[in-house]
């Protein structure tokens, strides 16, 4: 019989794989944001006749590609076509299974459901119905443009969420039993979507991105102004919507290379220099109203599991390969610091703490815990629902990378082989993928991962370290506790 499921705009067609898993790949969750549909809110996909071949993945969003050496640590590939607002599920078959929908990562200007290591077929081995997404990215999607809505591309997230409650159930899956999960900017938006109490999901699951991602409505304009003055356009909806997206992107990248390289609160804003990337999602006062971890605070999501953490040396990806820590000097550490809003007590603290680390070494581990280990703290601290904390510390032996940003997501698909030996090397301890995996799918399927849950005196975090595995309280605790003093 051919692996054919009907969904609310049409039918289609799958491609069987090994082990009883189909996989339905390309399938439009939303209409082609071209057009008409430029920089506007998401509308459902044209129904189709027949039966639609989802057998190959769809079109990715406009982006960049990335720089050397991260065009072979990250594969992110790219394909044409307009109808990029498509999704891929990779199915068991039967009914009531658990859902997992990934929201991938790529400092909300790359990615794509198609890279090579989200591939879903090992969740699907093991019983839970795996979707992953594309959304809007860059300008086209986070992009703050007078006459156009704000966070479009979180937008596209929610209706890629919609169409999961109202057809993952022709798939076999249960719309009452879905855990969102997500890593980078994907976890970022993980947190944020905790944040809005939309009901779309039950379970959450944040990998090295936490809720202190927002800009101001100000902050996210100078950006835009920035942009249409080298692009020659006025800094509007109107005056992007004249150009091909294919035009915007190296301009778009440029700025954002600009921004990451010396975070100027000055020049671009404190909430953009803060998180060192020049696109994120808007405080539009309307879909966003409040940064996220503080509305978790208040109470937002409390309804929802969730299970958030990060890599025990998430920065090292960005200074190591490329070698800039090796020419970072300690100024330049102060300045980069002093920019991300790092309080100067706060980075005097760490270099008293560390005084055997080099320049780059220092601001690795400062911004590690900056950017992502202190704010999964704050959410973990602030969530009124159940909660999970985990660590994923197994060093890789290449690049210099350690325990670095995105080196989890191969141990945590359990795709060791999909793209993912240029980061962890050849001999990546598959062990250590059964565990991660494993975690993973028992608290999408029970709500539990198999640890004890976090509390904030105790403060019980789950370290992935390819070893014991342990259960380590507060680890670097002495760290955190320079960004709460006082």
């Amino acid at each position: 019989m051919e692996p054919i499921v009907a969904t609310a705009y049409g039918r289609v067609r799958g491609r069987a794989l090994d082990g009883g898993v189909t996989a339905y790949l390309g399938i439009p969750y939303a209409a082609a944001p071209f057009g008409p549909d430029r920089f506007r809110e998401p509308r459902p996909p044209e129904p189709w006749d027949g039966v639609r071949d989802a057998v190959r993945f769809g079109p990715t969003a406009p982006k960049p590609g990335y720089p050397r050496p991260y065009d072979r640590l990250l594969p992110d590939p790219s394909i044409g076509g307009e109808d990029c607002l498509n999704l891929n599920v990779w199915t068991p078959g039967g009914e009531g299974l658990p859902v997992m929908v990934w929201i991938h990562g790529g400092a909300f200007r790359n990615g794509s459901g198609a890279v090579g290591v989200y591939d879903g077929a090992n969740f699907a081995r093991d019983g839970v119905v795996c979707v992953t997404i594309n959304y809007r990215l860059g300008v086209e999607g986070f992009a703050h443009l007078p006459g156009a809505p704000a966070n479009r591309g979180l937008r596209d997230q929610i209706a890629a969420l919609a169409w999961v409650r109202d057809n993952i159930a022709a798939f076999g899956g249960d719309p009452a039993r879905v855990t969102v999960f997500g890593e980078s900017a994907g976890a970022m938006s993980v947190t944020t979507l905790l944040s809005l109490d939309l009901g779309l999901f039950h379970r959450a699951i944040a990998q090295s991105g936490a809720g202190n991602i927002a800009q101001t409505p100000d902050d996210a304009l100078l950006v835009t102004e920035e942009m249409a003055r080298r692009l020659g356009v006025e800094p509007t909806a109107e005056g992007f919507a004249a150009l091909d997206p294919a035009a915007v992107i190296p301009v778009q990248a440029a700025v954002a290379a600009e921004v990451a390289a010396l975070p100027d609160p000055g020049r671009w804003g404190a909430t953009t220099a803060s998180g060192g990337m020049s696109l994120q999602p808007v405080l539009d006062g309307d879909l966003l109203r409040r940064r996220p971890e503080d509305a978790i605070a208040d109470g937002a999501g409390r309804g929802v599991d969730l299970l958030i953490g990060y890599t025990a040396e998430e920065f090292r990806l960005f200074l190591m390969p490329s070698g800039l820590a090796a020419v970072l000097t300690h100024d330049l550490v102060a300045a980069v610091a002093d920019g991300m809003g790092v309080p100067p007590a706060v980075a005097a603290g760490y270099r008293d703490r560390h005084p055997e680390l080099e320049a780059g070494e220092l601001l690795a581990v400062l911004i590690t815990d900056g950017l992502f280990r202190v704010p999964a703290n704050r959410v973990a601290d602030g969530h009124r629902g159940n909660r999970w904390m985990y660590e994923f510390g197994w060093r890789s032996p290449v690049h210099g990378l350690g325990a670095c940003h995105a080196l989890e997501l191969g141990f945590v698909f359990d795709n060791l082989s999909a793209g993912t030996e240029e980061m962890a090397g050849p001999d990546a301890p598959q062990a250590l993928a059964d565990a991660m995996h494993g975690a993973w799918v028992r608290f999408a399927a029970e709500g539990d991962p198999g640890w004890t849950p976090f509390d904030p005196d105790a403060r019980g975090v789950k370290v992935f370290d390819g070893a014991e595995n342990p259960v380590v309280n507060d680890p670097r605790g002495d760290d955190r506790k320079l960004w709460t003093a006082g």
